[in-house]
């Protein structure tokens, strides 16, 4: 495979030489990978080559993690099995995996194989979006940018109370989306995680735990500047509420709703690895300064799903004006 992908707005140049990886890349960049491009910003080099990295001369950085003078090695990334050699040339890092899994990691591969998908694509994939996104001075967030009629906005939400359900009917509405689950932001505009939509009663795709399975995300907006954010919250209620938000209270469930996220539990402490080895980026993504940013900056909402199954655009209409207007 040799390809190229947008993604958390970063442009991934991507080679796999192992047919089964290929197909989990694929399958992760839910139908978005193109054609072959020499001026993207990262590249993924997944080599057929089963031999260790060699760390002769390189400092023991942490248990499993050798470092030299900005390149880094580390072994059994994620427990996916792959090592990684992290690398810069004139146009960005480099991440080469080998596939040399131990004992533990080839029994989970095995066993749990829905959860050893998932984690190669996020590690071969994603995470590197995500980190070198982070190095250009943006933050992950476990939020939807959403284009309705009249404008866009930020949706947050721990996982669980309906983000995705609410998404597809916007979608199905005629709207856009930066993703499903995960972007980025700079505090200002909103760039999405290529990744399938996970959602109840979706016919074919993998299926996912809590009853749910993958779909193509259709019209997806590559990235979106919202004008509000809306804080999602269940509610027993037959009809749903749109009341207004506190700002701090609006921030403290974007930066919950990330630290909560499983799809991101194991990328601090790689991000933290990456940074440690490379000496680029933060230490940490600066992930409350954007979402104070971001909600400091635009009207905040809190929406009270009922069981009616309300759409945004009704909802966030006030007196026939957008209510972020």
């Amino acid at each position: 495979m040799r390809a190229s992908l947008d993604t958390a707005g970063v442009r991934l140049s991507v080679r796999c030489d192992l047919d089964w990886a290929a197909r989990l890349i694929a399958e992760g960049s839910a139908g978005e990978l193109r054609g072959p491009d020499v001026h993207a910003a990262a590249t993924v080099h997944v080599e057929a080559d089963r031999r260790p990295f060699d760390t002769s001369g390189q400092r023991l950085l942490t248990r499993g993690a050798w470092e030299r003078d900005g390149e880094l090695v580390l072994t059994d990334v994620c427990t996916t099995g792959f090592d990684l050699r992290v690398t810069h040339d004139a146009d960005g890092p480099v991440f080469t995996f080998r596939w040399r899994p131990r004992p533990r990691s080839r029994a989970a591969a095995w066993a749990l194989r829905s959860r050893f998908h998932l984690l190669v694509r996020a590690a071969l994939i994603q995470f590197p979006a995500l980190w070198w996104a982070s190095v250009l001075g943006r933050a992950p967030l476990h939020a939807s940018a959403v284009e309705t009629a009249g404008g866009s906005l930020l949706v947050a939400a721990p996982s669980g109370v309906g983000r995705s359900t609410l998404l597809v009917r916007e979608l199905g509405a005629g709207g856009r989306a930066t993703g499903d689950n995960l972007g980025v932001s700079d505090g200002e505009t909103v760039w999405g995680l290529v990744e399938p939509i996970r959602v109840d009663g979706a016919a074919g795709g993998r299926r996912m735990p809590h009853g749910r399975r993958e779909m193509p995300l259709a019209a997806r907006a590559e990235s979106l500047r919202p004008g509000a954010v809306v804080v999602l919250e269940r509610s027993d209620s037959a009809s749903s509420a749109l009341v207004p938000c506190a700002a701090d209270a609006a921030a403290r469930t974007l930066v919950t709703s990330t630290y909560m996220a499983g799809e991101l539990r194991r990328f601090w402490p790689l991000a933290a690895e990456l940074a440690a080895g490379t000496g680029r980026g933060p230490a940490h993504p600066h992930v409350a300064e954007v979402a104070t940013g971001l909600t400091s900056a635009l009207p905040c909402w809190t929406l009270r799903l009922g069981r009616d199954g309300a759409r945004l655009r009704e909802l966030m209409a006030v007196q026939g004006e957008p209510a972020w207007a």
